[in-house]
């Protein structure tokens, strides 16, 4: 008997420790993966490729020095970059553009395009922990950057005047960041906000993935995942909640999700636009895939856009 039990007990430690170890490798591949967000001479290869007009639009930019940087340090003494762009017309109006997951602000660029090419807008692209030329170490997946945003936002209002009339949009990542900011206080500045195909939560999105791509379930692996995660970073999955921070904004809010999306399921957007209060909108993109709804719908996308911020803006 005692040998059996010295035998269960071996096998109990084994299948621990082996759980332990695949739970960080989750950890370690969802929060740090190949940092694609670092290569900045490749995303702009990437972009001007995806979009050719760009290239034309950021040269002219680079000529009259229009196109700057600004840093700051955030509240956790980390060194924080962003771009920033100013109307052509002096427009007090204020675009706060947020990137997605393994991306960083170039990779936004499209969007600067739309707020301020055509749509007289000034822009701030921030580039998030662990992307661009921003500090950091791992990606915090909106939650954490929804306090550095705030700061930007704050920046982008001293920046272009104290009279600004503000919205927040995001994609992907930067949606959810973006979802994450609106339900915190908010300033004066800020009139609304726009997310392009964000999750509920991060807990969510890492649960849809892990049955995507390894067919697995949630339990137990991701429990403890997401107990390593507030053991070492100071947050939880389940926290990190789009859905709840929605449900706490008053502001107007337009989503947008693409209804082929597999990577954030098109379902998602139908849970968090019957979460949020009113004003809000929606618009489902036919046969887009994720993050794809501008690149699909360019002219269509520039025109929602901007009939909802003219509404609030």
């Amino acid at each position: 008997m005692k040998k059996l039990l010295k035998i269960a007990a071996i096998v109990v430690a084994v299948l621990a420790a082996a759980l332990l170890s695949v739970s960080y490798y989750m950890l370690d591949y969802s929060l740090k993966p190949e940092n694609r967000g670092k290569d900045l001479d490749g995303s702009y290869e990437y972009m001007f490729a995806e979009y050719p007009f760009l290239e034309q639009w950021m040269d002219s930019l680079d000529r009259e020095g229009a196109l700057k940087d600004t840093f700051i340090m955030n509240n956790e003494n980390m060194r924080m970059h962003a771009y920033y762009i100013s109307s052509a017309t002096g427009s007090k109006r204020t675009a706060v553009i947020v990137h997605g997951y393994t991306d960083n602000a170039i990779r936004m660029f499209m969007i600067g395009y739309m707020y301020n090419h055509d749509l007289d807008c000034n822009v701030l692209l921030p580039d998030l922990h662990y992307s661009g030329l921003s500090e950091g170490d791992y990606f915090r997946m909106g939650w954490k950057d929804r306090l550095d945003v705030l700061q930007w936002m704050d920046v982008a209002d001293g920046i272009f005047g104290d009279s600004t009339r503000m919205v927040v949009h995001g994609i992907s990542m930067g949606a959810a960041t973006t979802m994450m900011v609106s339900g915190e206080q908010q300033k004066d500045y800020v009139r609304c906000f726009v997310e392009d195909c964000g999750y509920t939560s991060v807990w969510d999105e890492f649960r849809s993935e892990l049955k995507a791509r390894f067919g697995m379930p949630a339990f137990p692996l991701l429990h403890v995942a997401d107990w390593m995660c507030k053991k070492k970073y100071g947050w939880s999955f389940r926290e990190a909640s789009a859905l709840e921070q929605v449900r706490k904004c008053s502001y107007p809010m337009l989503f947008i999700h693409g209804d082929k999306d597999t990577f954030v399921p098109t379902y998602m957007v139908y849970d968090l636009y019957d979460a949020k209060p009113r004003p809000k909108e929606l618009w489902i993109t036919p046969g887009t895939g994720h993050a794809l709804s501008y690149k699909d719908y360019k002219d269509e996308y520039t025109r929602k856009v901007s009939e909802f911020i003219e509404r609030y803006m």
